[in-house]
Formats: structure tokens, C-alpha cells, sequence
């Protein structure tokens, strides 16, 4: 970044370093480990981590070299290894930004792994030619390296300093890991002339959170001189000035920090560590009005619009013109006519996997290898739809895997996938992706479900955000039909429907598996059963639920006395654990799609026996509508009872303050479906 104080023949670096931040003493001093961290007393509180970070401790700061600033960024960390699961943290990834002859760099890496060897502390270190790089993408490289002769009871510490370009990358400071930390601290030392939105995520408390206002020297050795930007410049070659600038320094801790812990229906754990953010929001020179560096939604939206990879991919519908014609007068409605284009799409190019909103360049290499990424997939498909008379604009979302988008912050890196809207009548929006054929047409991909999507127009004034909640739900339904003879054996037909995202997923495990060991499968989630029959129906027909039909037999079991038997008849076809283990959680539980799970079960008994008590029915309520679950038991006739069970979760997300509520209902639920029914013979 450029200061508009350009000296010529500078030779010596300005050093922006807060005098009073450098008077503060820091957590950590590579190289002196505690002894005491070396044995096992300080860690018997630790039991279930695999590690523990003893003290992560990094600082930022700006340097003025060679007439244009840098970010220099020092980091420090000691772990404690506990477990052989430890041992992955001793590997260690620095990402590193290119782009445009602009670098960053890694310097000054350093690390050791303590050993206590027969009362002796042994020193292993770490060998810098044994790092290497890797390459992710056209902007991004990482350093790698792994701490030598790590084992249970090792401490590990390293540290390295990273010089960087780019005073837009000021680096995001995790807190929390995957593991516990002591210790977490970052300081930043931040010049007057750059101003940066922070962000503070998560749920854990700061332990310090302090801003002080300091000067810092700008030390300049160089010849001749400068005026302008406010400031008029002269010296004899050679000689030497000082000049003060104001810089902001901060400081954030957090201590005792618990392992982050990945919990079902949840998106990235990205979305809830505790993390602080930096955007660059603008720049102030002396002399110079405010600049607004931060990106806003309408200035994102112009550069997509001109972007080779996005916005001239748009018009390029013409690779298909063969195979769209005579769509148009086919498919009067618009609706039907997306359908039909989007099939024509999806039969040239398949989706290799790979999540981008921009190509990566023509779509002629992905039509030639009939595969590509969602970008590649979708920007045909809306230049396909633009071709076939039909409007389509791209629409940009995160995936559920990549994490959520800040409306507040306009980031571009925020989103990797793109599909199609089309606008129909009354204000209604059709989301068209063409990544799944195994979902119909309106339908957007489980990993598309993540609150919003941010719309681009020709007109920067018409893009808005479109909300992604499903068009369906997750429908799971099962009639079952069983007879029960005296020794407590058990035959009959189950009819299976996997309705919206459960069809998806059911089809998909199809495909995966094949039906040979789709069905071995499915027989062995029954214990002790034998299906002799099985059929699926409407394999293809995505629009309608994937039908399975089957017969069983089950043997009678040891839990059968003389005239009486016990039978769940629930158990095999509901789970049997509450995926809600932990007493408390502090994020949302997020399905993705409402949710509707039925299963009814007809069961004839044996002649001569009758149900001895019939349970309790059960209607249990999510507060405020969030849910219901229904349970009932009754004998239709004579010797024939009759069970229902149905959940209905009429939210796709519920907060951490519900989160109790919904454990509590689903431990309900389960203790409902795994009551006995007790048959006994008639007296």
C-alpha cells in the first residue's frame, strides 16, 4: 500500500510500533516451556482432549519499506500432547496470498518438541528443509512442516513470521480449536491511515479486550526531498527525519477456552468458533479525503458483471443452440421451458464436485470432458435459459460446508457456488441448479440450503437478497404390515416412501451402492431379518418419492416367556439414540428442510392372544409451534392393534435458548418408540 509521502532513494524501513504496546510483556517465550507442562500433573483435568493448546500468541504490525507499507505478522504456540490423537496438531499449515507480483512470505521458522526422557528435558528441532509448500489455487500456497519426534506427553511450540503485501489481509485470529486452549492472545498495531471493520464471532467471553492511542516514529534516511499530500519535505542527502503518527493498539485474550465440538445439524464449524475478523474498510492519508476501500454489494456486483469468468460467460448460450431448438414453442410456460433447458444442460455436463462461482475460463474444456464445476454447470445453464427466451439471473451462495454470508460485510471470498432465478409471475422466484439430476427442477442441493443468496442484475440498483429456504421438506413415511405368531416371531410388508430431501438422499445411496448392496443394507438395519422380497418404484421419476416395497421375516428371539411376549414393534424402524448428546449447545441446530417423519404399523397377533394394556397415547409440543411428535396405540379389531408415529419439525432452525426444549422432545419421542407392547394369551 502506498503512502502518499513518496521519498525517493528511501533506503531504511519506518517501524509503526506503539511504544506503549512494546512495553507490554508477552504470554509466551519460545524456547522456556514450563517444566511443569512436561508431566502429567497440570493435565489430569484433560482426560477426554487429545491435546491442549498451552499458548497461542500472535501480533500484527505495519512496516514502511521501499515507499509502500507491509503487514508483518509474528506468531508463538505451545501445545501439549496428551494422546496419539494429538499427534495431527504437531502438522501445521501457514496459508500464503499471491497475486499480481504482490507476495507474502514466511521467515524466521523456528520449533522444538520437548521430551521428558528419565527425569531430562530432551530438545528435538525442528528442520526447516524438511517444510514444503503446496500449492491450493492461482492466489494461494501453504507452508507446511511437522514438529519432529512427537509423542503422548511431548510439548511442541513453534513460531514464524509472516511479511505481507497486502494491508487488505490483515489475518483472521482464531481462539478456539478442536482442542482446548490455555491461553489465546492477539495484539495489532494499527496506523491512523488505515481504518478496519472488526468482527468479533462466536460464543466465548474476552477475557482483556483493550484499545490504546499511542504515537509512533516514522524514522526516513534518505536524499532530496517531497512536498505535497499536506506535507512539504526537505533535507540534505543523506540526513535523517522523524515524523509521529497516531496508531490504534488492541489487544484480545481469551482463556480457558473449551474444544470447539462439531455437533449434528450443524453448517461449518467456521460459522461458531470464537474468531475475530478484519475487513480493511478505508484508507485516510494526511492530506487525502477518506477512500472506501471495503467492497459494497453494488460495486461486487458491477465487477462480476464484466468478470471473464462470470459475467461474458452469459452470453454464451450459443455452445447449445442445437439442442435448445424448438424448446421455446414446446414449452410455452416458463416454468416447464427451465426444465427443459436445464435437462439439455445437465445430459453435456455433469458436476465433477467442485464448488466456484466463476469458471475457469470457456465452457468448451468442460462440454468437451461433459464435466465441470457448479460454476461451469450453472453459468451454461443461465446462458442456456437466456438462449431458450427464458430470464435468468445468477444468484451467489455459500454452501452450507463454506459457512455463512454477513450481509454488513461485502466480501466476495464469502460465496463459492452460483445457480440460476428465474422470475415468474407475482413476485414468485424459481431457483434452477443443474448439478443434480436426481432432483427436479426447482429444487435446490442440501449443501445450497444457507439462509440467503445474494442476487446479481444488470442494474446494480435491482440485485437484492433471496432467501433459500426449501421449496420441500424432508418426508419419510412407512406403512407396515407384520403378523405375530406365538413364539414371537414376526413376517409381513413394509411400503417405504422417501419424499423431497429424503428422495434425494435415498437415490443418491442407490446410485452409490447399487441395489444389490443397497438392499443387503437395508436388511441389515433389522436384526435377524431376512428379506426375501424387495422392489423399488420410480427410480427415475424425480418428481415423485422413491418407493421402496419389501417383505421380512424375523425369527422369534430369547424375549419370549410361556403365554406372554414383549415386542417393540417401533424400534425397527426408528432410531434408537437422541443425536442431541450433550447437556447444552451454543449455536443453532439447523436441519436444512422441515422435517416429516410418519410411520404406521399394523400388527395382527396370534389367534387366542390380546394386547394386556394398551399404551398411553402421547402428543408432545415444541413451544411456540416449533414441532410435534404424535404416539398412539389401538386395537382397529379384534387381535389387530395398530401404532402411529409421527414427527413434525415445522422450523428448519432452532436457536441455542431452544436448544433444550428439542433435546427434551426427542428424548420423549424416544422412549414412546420404545415402549413394549406386553401380548400376552387369553385366559
Amino acid at each position: 500500500m502506498k503512502l502518499p509521502l513518496r521519498y525517493p532513494s528511501l533506503l531504511a524501513a519506518i517501524l509503526l510500533s506503539a511504544l506503549a504496546a512494546q512495553a507490554q510483556t508477552e504470554p509466551i517465550k519460545f524456547g522456556k516451556p514450563d517444566p511443569k507442562d512436561l508431566t502429567a500433573a497440570p493435565f489430569v483435568g484433560d482426560s477426554a482432549a487429545a491435546a491442549v493448546v498451552l499458548c497461542d500468541f500472535g501480533t500484527t504490525s505495519f512496516q514502511y519499506v521501499n515507499n509502500s507499507f507491509k503487514l508483518v505478522s509474528e506468531r508463538t504456540t505451545r501445545i501439549k500432547i496428551l494422546k496419539k490423537a494429538g499427534y495431527d496438531v504437531a502438522t501445521v499449515t501457514v496459508p500464503l496470498f499471491h497475486r499480481n507480483g504482490g507476495d507474502e512470505k514466511l521467515s524466521s521458522l523456528r520449533g522444538f518438541t520437548y521430551n521428558l526422557v528419565d527425569g531430562k528435558v530432551v530438545k528435538s528441532k525442528l528442520e526447516t528443509a524438511n517444510t514444503f509448500v503446496e500449492e491450493r489455487d492461482k492466489n494461494w500456497r501453504v507452508r507446511k512442516f511437522t514438529l519432529p519426534d512427537v509423542r503422548e506427553g511431548s510439548v511442541i511450540e513453534h513460531g514464524y513470521t509472516v511479511i505481507s503485501d497486502f494491508t487488505f489481509n490483515l489475518q483472521d485470529w482464531s481462539f478456539q480449536r478442536e482442542i482446548p486452549t490455555r491461553w489465546s492472545e492477539f495484539r495489532a498495531t494499527i496506523p491512523e491511515y488505515f481504518d478496519y471493520k472488526m468482527v468479533l464471532q462466536g460464543y466465548q467471553p474476552l477475557a482483556v479486550q483493550q484499545k490504546t492511542d499511542n504515537l509512533a516514529q516514522f524514522t526516513i534516511t534518505s536524499g532530496g526531498g517531497y512536498s505535497g499530500g499536506g506535507f512539504e519535505v526537505k533535507r540534505e542527502a543523506g540526513s535523517s527525519e522523524t515524523i509521529t503518527a497516531h496508531v490504534n493498539s488492541y489487544q484480545w485474550v481469551m482463556k480457558d477456552v473449551p474444544a470447539f465440538r462439531d455437533e449434528p445439524y450443524m453448517t461449518t464449524s467456521d460459522d461458531y468458533v470464537a474468531r475475530l475478523n478484519f475487513q480493511l474498510a478505508g484508507e485516510r492519508f494526511p492530506g487525502e479525503a477518506y477512500r472506501n476501500i471495503a467492497g459494497t454489494w453494488d460495486k461486487i456486483n458491477t465487477e462480476l458483471l464484466i468478470d471473464d469468468d462470470f459475467g461474458a460467460q452469459l452470453g454464451r448460450g450459443s455452445f447449445l443452440k442445437d439442442q435448445l431448438q424448438g424448446i421455446p414453442a414446446k414449452y410455452p410456460d416458463l416454468s416447464a421451458r427451465a426444465a427443459a433447458v436445464r435437462q439439455v444442460v445437465m445430459a453435456a455436463v455433469r458436476y465433477d464436485g467442485t464448488n466456484r462461482y466463476r469458471t475457469n475460463g470457456s465452457f468448451r474444456k468442460a462440454l468437451d470432458a461433459h464435466r465441470g464445476t457448479a460454476a461451469d454447470v450453472n453459468l451454461l445453464l443461465i446462458a442456456a435459459l437466456r438462449t431458450a427466451g427464458v430470464p435468468a439471473h445468477p444468484l451467489l451462495l455459500s454452501t452450507r460446508s463454506h459457512g455463512r454470508v454477513n450481509q454488513q460485510l461485502p466480501l466476495l471470498d464469502r460465496f463459492n457456488y452460483v445457480v440460476a432465478l428465474v422470475p415468474l409471475a407475482e413476485g414468485q422466484d424459481l431457483l434452477v441448479d443443474a448439478t443434480e439430476p436426481l432432483l427436479p427442477c426447482g429444487v435446490l442441493p442440501e449443501r445450497c440450503l444457507n439462509q440467503t443468496g445474494r442476487l446479481i442484475m444488470s442494474k446494480p440498483e435491482d440485485a437484492r437478497w433471496v432467501n433459500l429456504a426449501p421449496t420441500q421438506r424432508f418426508v419419510h413415511y412407512q406403512q407396515v404390515s407384520m403378523a405375530l405368531d406365538t413364539q414371537g416371531g414376526l413376517t409381513g410388508k413394509v411400503h417405504e416412501e422417501h419424499g423431497g430431501y429424503s428422495g434425494v438422499d435415498a437415490r443418491q445411496e442407490l446410485s452409490q451402492l447399487g441395489e444389490k448392496k443397497y438392499f443387503a443394507q437395508l436388511g441389515s438395519q433389522h436384526t435377524g431379518w431376512t428379506l426375501p422380497k424387495i422392489a423399488v418404484v420410480d427410480r427415475d421419476a424425480v418428481d415423485k418419492p422413491l418407493t421402496v416395497n419389501y417383505e421380512f421375516a424375523q425369527p422369534a428371539d430369547d424375549n419370549t416367556t410361556a403365554g406372554t411376549i414383549y415386542l417393540s414393534p417401533l424400534r425397527d424402524f426408528a432410531s434408537e439414540q437422541n443425536p442431541f448428546r450433550h447437556d447444552d449447545r451454543q449455536f443453532p441446530v439447523d436441519f436444512g428442510a422441515l422435517q416429516d417423519v410418519t410411520t404406521m404399523i399394523t400388527l395382527t397377533l396370534p389367534a387366542g392372544y390380546e394386547l394386556a394394556e394398551t399404551p398411553k397415547p402421547a402428543v408432545v409440543d415444541l413451544p411456540d409451534g416449533g414441532g410435534r411428535y404424535l404416539y398412539s396405540v389401538a386395537a382397529v379389531t379384534p387381535g389387530v392393534v395398530q401404532l402411529t408415529s409421527r414427527l413434525s419439525l415445522r422450523k428448519t432452525m432452532y436457536v441455542a435458548e431452544e436448544y433444550a426444549n428439542l433435546r427434551e422432545f426427542y428424548r420423549l419421542m424416544l422412549q414412546k418408540q420404545g415402549e413394549k407392547l406386553v401380548i400376552k394369551k387369553k385366559a
